[in-house]
């Protein structure tokens, strides 16, 4: 029988992972946090209630439809029983049950049998990922849908990740240009100097994010044609900035933004793009631009640039250009992520004022 994990199995979940892995072994402490804290969920095999005979972890990640197969061990005593099946599509099951869209991996690239096993389950290989064990063994990273695919044809948006804290808005914005301009400049250089051009000075304690209006107006300059949705007329982001003289000087940036606008033929639409408008939008070509909170990521109360790069009937799918190392997050956990629509509508919104805002980039000005 598979049943979740209590802290009454810590001990033999310990004694498996000790005797089924020589490196990269997990800690009694490490379990007790999963079983309590983490985002994870952990199954063993325990048939009529005695110990376990394997275990699996899934790990979730926050507001979006990612599972990430943490790990499966199998007492050596039972290998060959099916218990390493029985678990891997419990884990499945369990993903699905929380309407995550993918399951992803890693293996050892010594560990070919592993590789087989996952392999003749469904998993295709999509990424390899050097030192990454403690033995400095390489990982292959594998992934399999637990949902329908979205169509290919919108699954077109290189990735690009973002090399500064507070420039998402211009990582975001050259994703876009790129898949509409293959010759566009994709680099810090160019990531900066969208950022110089775009941003509101100050955000928070630090250097500021970029606005809306101020990525409009960089995209227009670049040959591109953007329609900017708003749906308040306000200042924006003050809320996250307790100086006044701070507030002030986002006041003035955001007032210089926005009568360069008036001069500058963007469409601007004081009102929310809808998740049909996106939809139209992707359909005819263009890459919708969306300001999200990323609570729902990282848990930080932030203003975060994403893209759209797609829809199918459940989910919309995103590149976030923040590759989080302290959650543990390489690129490719940043690429195609799916979310439900409900939750996407959720997140597109940021601070008390619950700001909705996005550009459409297309092809050459209309």
């Amino acid at each position: 029988m598979i049943r979740p994990a209590t802290h009454d199995d810590v001990a033999e979940l310990v004694r498996i992972e000790n005797i089924a892995f020589a490196t990269d072994r997990l800690s009694r402490r490490s379990f007790r946090y999963l079983l309590s804290k983490g985002n994870a969920a952990i199954l063993v095999d325990a048939p009529n209630g005695q110990a376990p005979r394997g275990y699996a972890i899934v790990l979730f990640n926050r507001g979006t439809s990612l599972a990430r197969l943490y790990s499966i061990a199998v007492d050596p005593a039972h290998q060959r029983e099916g218990v390493g099946r029985a678990l891997l599509q419990a884990a499945e099951d369990e993903a699905r049950r929380r309407a995550a869209a993918y399951m992803r991996l890693e293996v050892r690239t010594d560990a070919q049998a592993v590789q087989r096993f996952y392999h003749a389950h469904g998993f295709r290989k999509f990424a390899f990922q050097p030192h990454y064990y403690e033995d400095d063994v390489a990982a292959v990273r594998m992934e399999k849908s637990l949902a329908p695919p979205p169509d290919r044809s919108l699954m077109r948006v290189p990735y690009y990740a973002q090399t500064l804290e507070f420039t998402c808005g211009p990582a975001a914005v050259l994703m876009a240009m790129r898949a509409l301009d293959a010759s566009v400049r994709v680099d810090q250089t160019a990531e900066i100097r969208l950022w110089r051009e775009s941003t509101t000075v100050f955000m928070t304690s630090g250097l500021g994010g970029c606005s809306p209006e101020g990525l409009a107006l960089a995209v227009q300059r670049r040959g591109f044609s953007v329609e900017l949705f708003l749906d308040d007329r306000g200042i924006l982001f003050v809320d996250s900035v307790r100086s006044p003289t701070k507030r002030e000087v986002i006041r003035l940036v955001q007032e210089d933004f926005r009568e360069q606008l008036r001069d500058s033929g963007v469409v601007v639409s004081f009102r929310p793009l809808g998740l049909d408008g996106m939809r139209q939008r992707c359909d005819t070509g263009s890459v919708p631009i969306v300001l999200i909170s990323s609570y729902r990521f990282d848990r930080e109360k932030q203003p975060h640039w994403v893209v759209v790069t797609g829809f199918d009937a459940d989910y919309v799918y995103l590149h976030d250009p923040n590759v989080d190392e302290d959650l543990d997050k390489t690129p490719t956990d940043c690429m195609q992520i799916p979310v439900l629509q409900s939750e996407f509508v959720k997140m597109a919104r940021w601070g008390k004022a619950q700001l909705q805002a996005a550009l459409v980039i297309g092809k050459g000005r209309p």
